[in-house]
């Protein structure tokens, strides 16, 4: 959500910023609307003041018995009420628009966020890892003969239809090794604190994170009203929502393993095949609620925590920085991890860490009272996965596989698998 005193201030600055996201410039119809908003307020306090100053001349006048201004006055008192009405209801309803408006419009791109209008603006930062020289021709995860018996879409299909998958065996016990590896890698040794929290949320919740009302049709809700979350960014953000926090209270870092459901709108034709892109999934996510001189540098802190879960495991890994064309609503800088897959011969995705600044906390009203007194401030708010745990099965598994079938497991999995750090052609733990 945008401030609209900051539009009032510097509107071309505003509309200039909208524009290397490739956005329309609004700022004439935001202040139009803003001003229409406030001579309503303006006439609504001149009317009531009106009102309130013939409310005491109505005494005056019944008490002298002067009959005739008593009753001019205590009609105009009447007609004045029905002014102050009308009019608070008329700002109310701009009110109403204004916020629906601003509620629409993305957030502004960090200064130094690169220009661009798709993917192919996005920068590379950071390589790590040297992809592996296979002997043999790498297979996609699904075509692994040690993941087959492992890895059943058909009959998730049938249970559920398109872009869902069943694990069992040890694939399945693989997938949950990851997760919890994760989860105590980012509470033992990146400071996080785990909480594990609904996945049904109010729509205020998908509100307050930018999920609604813009893209209601990426998610699924309930005929009772619940949303189910995308990814739990949404309940650990939330969870100042409507909060005034003390400043010796920040930063707060959150970490939640947790099931997310999308409705992959707009994604008819890819990746159709294996478990890249499907309707329900599981993540590890990373919440941070910080100051505002803080959140650059916890945005970086945030993508080391997740860089370092692929180095661990041995995954190699670029990461690029989004233009201002491929970055989601709420943001305002991401930075992407890709892995490599070699089944795919690409790096494909696995991370995104996002600084929204104050563009969720103002959704939210989430504001920190500052230690040294003044004015409370909204605080900055700051996401990323750390990781989607289906998309780095696929990675441990495409970059380990051998070539009658089985698969290398990563040692550092070794705690959660009971030492057992192959995956046989069979598909059996050994």
């Amino acid at each position: 959500m945008h401030d609209i005193r900051a539009i009032r201030d510097t509107p071309q600055a505003f509309d200039a910023a909208l524009a290397r996201r490739g956005e329309a410039a609004v700022s004439a119809e935001l202040l139009a609307l803003d001003a229409e908003r406030r001579a309503r307020i303006t006439a609504a306090e001149t009317a009531q003041a009106e009102q309130n100053a013939a409310s005491k001349e109505v005494g005056a006048a019944k008490a002298r018995g002067d009959e005739a201004r008593f009753e001019r006055l205590r009609a105009l008192v009447a007609e004045k009420k029905a002014e102050v009405a009308a009019m608070q209801a008329e700002a109310r309803d701009l009110d109403a628009r204004l916020t629906a408006r601003l509620a629409e419009i993305p957030n502004l791109p960090a200064e130094d966020v690169p220009e661009g209008a798709d993917e192919t603006g996005n920068v590379e930062v950071n390589r790590w890892g040297t992809p592996r020289d296979f002997a043999f021709a790498p297979v996609e995860h699904f075509d692994l003969k040690g993941v087959q018996g492992g890895m059943d879409f058909e009959t998730a299909a049938k249970l559920s239809g398109a872009r869902f998958v069943m694990l069992s065996g040890a694939v399945a016990r693989i997938h949950r090794a990851l997760a919890q590896f994760m989860l105590d890698t980012h509470v033992a040794e990146n400071g996080l604190t785990e909480v594990n929290a609904p996945v049904l949320v109010r729509e205020e919740m998908m509100y307050g994170t930018g999920q609604l009302p813009k893209f209601g049709d990426d998610s699924y809700q309930t005929r009772e009203g619940w949303w189910l979350i995308p990814t739990s960014e949404v309940t650990l953000t939330n969870t100042v929502n409507d909060c005034l926090l003390d400043e010796t209270e920040l930063p707060r870092r959150y970490t939640a393993h947790s099931l997310c459901f999308r409705s992959e709108a707009g994604s008819a034709g890819k990746d159709t095949r294996g478990m890249l892109r499907q309707h329900q999934f599981e993540k590890v996510e990373m919440v941070s609620i910080t100051r505002p001189e803080d959140s650059d540098a916890e945005q970086k802190r945030m993508l080391r925590c997740a860089e370092g879960i692929l180095e661990r495991l041995g995954i190699p890994y670029r990461t690029v920085v989004l233009c201002t064309g491929d970055m989601g609503f709420g943001a305002r800088r991401t930075y992407d991890i890709e892995a490599w897959l070699p089944g795919q011969n690409a790096y494909r995705e696995i991370s995104s860490v996002s600084t929204c600044g104050d563009f969720q906390a103002r959704r939210m009203n989430a504001r920190f009272r500052p230690a040294g007194g003044g004015k409370p401030e909204f605080v900055h708010t700051l996401n990323g996965s750390g990781l989607a745990v289906g998309r780095c099965l696929i990675a441990v598994l495409e970059n380990g596989q051998q070539a009658d079938g089985s698969v290398a497991l990563p040692k550092v999995l070794a705690p959660w698998l009971g030492g057992k750090l192959t995956l046989t052609d069979e598909g059996a733990l050994a």
